[in-house]
């Protein structure tokens, strides 16, 4: 027992901001999870010991509860308090795996994860930075009509329902799928009722949800080749193998061996397709909505950012042409507000609305009433509206100024493809170019934007980045692009062989 004692006053700084309590409880578990209390040592009494230690006998008390309470020791009225049996049962640390067991290798050599959680981190796009010039598919959050949304919340609160601080129902806020449903009606024709649009954080939940509702680990999916990184790594996450189906200027383009082969899924960006631009033709709408009800394939049409199209209107969703009840509709809100909203939604057929609904809130447990109440205001009252018509001319603008410094540096040996309608356009690069250490060099340079190659699957067609304009004040572009448009030149061209703008040609 002395010794005891002695070692706690050794270890005991009672000068320490950590509280005295906190410190005897820590020394007194690490003395038994090292065996240093062996099973069965008898504690002394927490009066002795509070005047060993000089503190307080409620201090030891507390502590003590504390350790009877995580199972570290055993109290017995009358009798004391002794240290409990906590070590490990030897004979399961050391039961040796069945045959069975033992024939199954490793699942990743490599480390401690599993193969595909190793191939998700090896192919990750994320990018540690999120915000700047040419960051893509980031809209400027500052210009977000923040007072409105403040005064609109501050009104929620101060009468707030106590059913808006709850899980979310089934399919989220009534009042906000209703108001979604009116304007995705008018604004991307879109035939549906307000049951039919289920919240979600975004457009990666949207996907998952419907993945893990409609296939199964090894069905297939149609992928356009190139596209989004981050779809393609929630549906190979999910155990969907990957079909890569070409896109040429009229969107998707399946071969002949790919028809053959009907996938169970196939995910689709036909208004604004990412990330090189085109739009899906009337013709193969009509083809794939066809051969979907032909042989039961879901479509999900993933609708991210085509508000903001230049010099036209919006063009009308996939989905307003189905009569067969199978596309999946989904939308994203970061892209219209702000990305730290992490609010989208998907509109599916009325014949699986009881179904998503029970699928969201069974896997995800969705909360953010209060931000989806203020969300629904401000669709109601017009905001949304007017804020996407006042920054789809901001943009356009920067898109112009972004577009005319590529022409005046580099005049036509660079194209702008895809530049009609989103928040990015792609500037292609020659072919012997490796865009992905130019965008390495332009990071180190203070400049972000993404290699054409990362959105490929198979072999890269076209070399290009991916240069975003949307989220860079009017001034910044200029001096933002000289400094890219020099890292372009040392890898592109070389020092000997930078093309000639039109100023020079001249």
């Amino acid at each position: 027992m002395v010794i005891l004692s002695d070692w706690l006053a050794a270890q005991l700084d009672k000068a320490s901001a950590e509280p005295v309590y906190r410190q005897l409880l820590q020394l007194m578990q690490q003395a038994i999870l090292t065996g240093q209390l062996a099973p069965g040592t008898k504690l002394p009494s927490s009066r002795l010991l509070a005047g060993d230690l000089g503190i307080a006998r409620n201090t030891v008390l507390h502590v003590y509860d504390q350790l009877s309470a995580e199972g570290y020791v055993l109290s017995s009225t009358g009798s004391g308090t002794y240290v409990a049996d906590t070590r490990p049962d030897s004979a399961a640390v050391g039961a040796r795996p069945d045959a069975t067991t033992r024939a199954v290798p490793e699942p990743n050599p490599r480390g401690d994860m599993s193969m595909r959680g190793q191939r998700l981190i090896d192919e990750a796009g994320v990018s540690a930075r999120q915000w700047g010039a040419f960051m893509p598919g980031v809209p400027d959050v500052a210009e977000f009509p923040s007072r409105t949304w403040s005064r609109l919340q501050s009104r929620l609160w101060k009468s707030v329902n106590p059913e808006l601080l709850t899980y979310a129902p089934g399919g989220g806020y009534r009042p906000l799928r209703r108001a979604l449903s009116d304007y995705l009606r008018v604004a991307r024709s879109v035939r549906c009722s307000p049951d039919q649009i289920i919240i979600t954080t975004g457009i990666h939940q949207s996907i998952d949800l419907a993945v893990r509702l409609l296939a199964d680990i090894g069905d297939r999916a149609w992928v356009e080749e190139p596209c989004y990184w981050g779809a393609r790594s929630v549906l190979q996450a999910s155990g969907i193998k990957l079909a890569p189906i070409p896109v040429d200027n009229e969107g998707l383009n399946p071969r002949e061996s790919d028809l053959r082969h009907p996938p169970r899924i196939a995910l689709v960006t036909p208004s604004h397709q990412y990330p090189l631009g085109m739009v899906m033709s009337l013709a193969r709408r009509r083809t794939l909505l066809e051969y979907a009800r032909q042989h039961k394939v879901w479509i999900i049409e993933d609708d991210y950012d085509s508000e903001f199209r230049y010099g036209s209107r919006p063009l009308a969703s996939l989905q307003g042409l189905d009569d067969s009840d199978r596309v999946i509709y989904v939308g994203s809100l970061g892209k219209l507000l702000f990305p730290g909203l992490r609010m989208g939604y998907m509109v599916v057929p009325e014949r699986l609305v009881d179904v998503f609904r029970t699928g969201v809130s069974e896997l995800y447990r969705e909360g953010q009433l209060i931000q989806q109440a203020v969300l629904a205001e401000f669709i109601m009252d017009g905001y949304l509206t007017s804020h996407v018509r006042r920054m789809r001319t901001l943009y356009g603008e920067r898109r112009q100024l972004l577009i005319d410094a590529v022409t005046q540096r580099f005049g036509d040996a660079l194209p702008v493809m895809g530049d009609e309608a989103g928040l990015h356009f792609v500037l292609g690069l020659p072919d012997h170019c490796d865009d992905r250490v130019v965008t390495a060099a332009s990071y180190e340079a203070g400049v972000i934007v993404r290699p054409l190659a990362s959105y490929y699957l198979g072999k890269q067609q076209r070399k290009g980045l991916l240069t975003g304009y949307a989220c860079v004040a009017q001034e910044n572009i200029a001096p933002a692009f000289a400094t890219l448009a020099r890292v372009i030149e040392e890898h592109a061209f070389g020092p000997k062989s930078k093309p000639r703008t039109r100023e020079r040609a001249a």
